[in-house]
């Protein structure tokens, strides 16, 4: 203010030595973040040649040394802030003893570069905090793309699942009622008849099970007009069961314990188990009859498949992977090979009961 204010006649006037001491005072400021320490002391001195030197009007207030500290404090490392601090106090005591010696003005000043001090370290503190919580989102932001990816990788594994089950049991079924149709027709033609049926209600079965697939993964798809059938669900195996006995196979189906809901995941997956083994059953195992039964047991739900056929032939292992993926993904295991007596083969699938009631609610 000496500067741009008049001063009173009988005080001194500001001189060009004056205004460039005080330039000195802030431009050492541009550069303090690269040589905190050495801008720190240039501050200090420059204040000191403008108070003994020239000993312009008015007094300097210590605004650029308290910037400069606060600077130290931040950017310099601990044995450094440590000597600067106590070069910084001596020479506070050491002007405030030669200006007045007045004890409330060294503990003001004192006061002063100990906030700017403590103000440099919480800065610290501040940006870590932040870079922390920078590299927190970074991470969070990494983890939900990878489990997006996982999630979709897991998705077109089920749908692959799903298409290969539906396609597979449905052509088999109609592959096979369609070689026996043109024998049927000239020895039974009410079997051949029946033959025909099934072809076609295995076809118009497969294609609604496939346009709901197809309607779920279509974009754009209007959601009033979406399909909302429910999945296959246990109390579709008896009709699955049936449409395997229209192909000529012996089908027997048989439910053993107290039938609790498992959820509809587990359902959904049984069944499609369930329909791949029948799938194999009348693909590949030469069979003449099939005996499927469900046991609800105390502690797992049990599903068993057996053929007196000769088994999977080889390189049909696809269908059989996917039955162990699916108890697989439910806690649970399946495992495949001889029938009983080491007579045709077998396909039994356990999923622990704890994890049925889970995915079914029980117990909420």
């Amino acid at each position: 203010m000496p500067f741009v204010v008049p001063r009173a006649p009988d005080l001194p006037a500001a001189t060009w030595t004056s205004y460039g001491l005080t330039t000195l005072l802030v431009l050492p400021l541009t550069v303090r973040r690269r040589a905190p320490v050495a801008v720190l002391f240039a501050v200090l001195a420059a204040g000191a040649l403008y108070k003994f030197a020239v000993d312009g009007p008015g007094q300097p207030l210590p605004y650029t040394g308290l910037v400069a500290f606060y600077t130290v404090a931040e950017l310099s490392s601990p044995p450094k802030r440590l000597v600067v601090a106590l070069v910084t106090a001596v020479g506070v005591l050491g002007s405030t003893g030669i200006d007045s010696a007045d004890m409330r003005e060294l503990l003001f000043s004192l006061f002063v570069f100990a906030a700017a001090y403590a103000c440099g370290r919480l800065a610290v503190t501040r940006k870590a905090y932040l870079r922390a919580v920078e590299d927190r989102a970074r991470q969070l932001e990494l983890t939900h793309r990878i489990e997006a990816e996982q999630a979709a990788a897991r998705e077109r594994a089920r749908i692959a699942r799903e298409m290969h089950d539906i396609l597979s049991h449905a052509v088999s079924l109609m592959i096979v009622q369609a070689e026996a149709g043109p024998v049927a027709v000239r020895t039974a033609p009410d079997r051949a008849e029946a033959a025909f049926d099934a072809i076609s209600d295995t076809g118009r079965d497969a294609m609604v099970q496939l346009r709901r697939m197809l309607g779920v993964l279509r974009e754009n798809e209007d959601p009033a007009g979406a399909p909302r059938a429910p999945q296959p669900a246990l109390a579709g195996l008896p009709g699955l069961v049936e449409r395997v006995r229209g192909s000529g196979l012996a089908v027997s189906y048989e439910v053993a314990g107290s039938p609790l809901p498992p959820g509809p995941a587990v359902e959904t997956s049984v069944y499609r188990m369930a329909q791949e083994a029948l799938t194999n059953v009348v693909r590949h195992a030469d069979a003449d009859a099939v005996r499927v039964r469900l046991e609800h047991g105390p502690g797992e739900l049990t599903l068993t498949v057996t053929d007196d056929g000769r088994g999977p032939a080889a390189g049909t292992g696809l269908g059989l992977a996917g039955i162990r993926e699916r108890a697989g993904a439910h806690g649970g295991t399946a495992r495949t090979g001889p029938g009983p007596g080491g007579r045709g083969f077998e396909v039994r699938v356990t999923i622990p009961r704890a994890v049925a009631d889970t995915e079914a609610g029980v117990g909420r």
